[in-house]
């Protein structure tokens, strides 16, 4: 993909699986120009992050209480966020898309940003709770006796322990959602509000006799999710494996 972005289109059909003879640039430059695809970038990075950052949030505090506190009603709501993750949220299309309708949220990156984060928050609230249940109990009572309240136990004590768990959260919340077809499709209207997977499909329509700008689009969308896995992998090792026996 990477090498047929750098050749022109003539030379793809011709030696596809060799290196390019003569590596051109024109391709992304014309994707990123003419395409709008710096408009599709910028939007899917607002919504994406702003998604990542609220559900993780939410799930954080979520997750938390229902770990470590034993109280009426806790079972009811694990299992009410266990379902949130078994049913997947495209069941609820047509109730969405009218509630969105009914907030004004149509044609809206906020109206996208809130609806990812909160399909996030259910598997935030599983793996993250996993990870608080962990964490020896003695840790709050040490705090308690030491005088600290209940939010400076979570945000000095808690919060930096789980934070390989809060990045491994972020990434597979962020991941989906980057590539995310179906919404943006639904409830996207105008073109300088699209994201990428829905700015790839018009773009495909537009471009489909050239090649080498269409392998160039992909490539751009691909980039940010290659360099986030090299970046995290420790981070994403580290919370996937919290509180397994060896």
């Amino acid at each position: 993909m990477v090498a047929n972005s750098l050749r022109p289109t003539s030379e793809i059909f011709t030696e596809p699986l060799r290196p390019p003879l003569s590596p051109s640039f024109d391709s992304y430059v014309r994707v990123w120009t003419e395409a709008s695809f710096s408009t599709y970038f910028l939007n899917s990075l607002i919504v994406t992050c702003g998604a990542v950052l609220i559900g993780t949030a939410v799930s954080a505090l979520a997750a938390y209480p229902l770990a470590r506190y034993d109280f009426f009603g806790n079972r009811f709501l694990s299992a009410y966020f266990l379902a949130g993750l078994m049913l997947p949220i495209r069941l609820g299309l047509v109730p969405i898309f009218y509630l969105m309708e009914s907030m004004g949220l149509i044609d809206s990156l906020l109206g996208l940003t809130l609806l990812y984060a909160a399909s996030g928050v259910p598997f935030g609230v599983f793996v993250l709770g996993a990870f608080y249940r962990s964490l020896p109990l003695e840790l709050d009572e040490a705090a308690r006796i030491d005088g600290a309240g209940e939010f400076r136990i979570f945000g000095r004590i808690m919060l930096p322990l789980v934070r390989p768990a809060l990045a491994s959260v972020a990434l597979f919340q962020f991941v989906p959602l980057w590539h995310e077809f179906l919404y943006p499709l639904v409830l996207l209207r105008t073109d300088d509000r699209f994201t990428i997977p829905r700015g790839l499909a018009q773009f495909f329509g537009e471009y489909q006799t050239d090649w080498s700008a269409l392998f160039a689009g992909l490539v751009l969308a691909t980039l940010p999710l290659f360099v986030l896995f090299v970046v995290a992998t420790k981070q994403i090792i580290a919370g996937l494996t919290a509180g397994m026996s060896k």
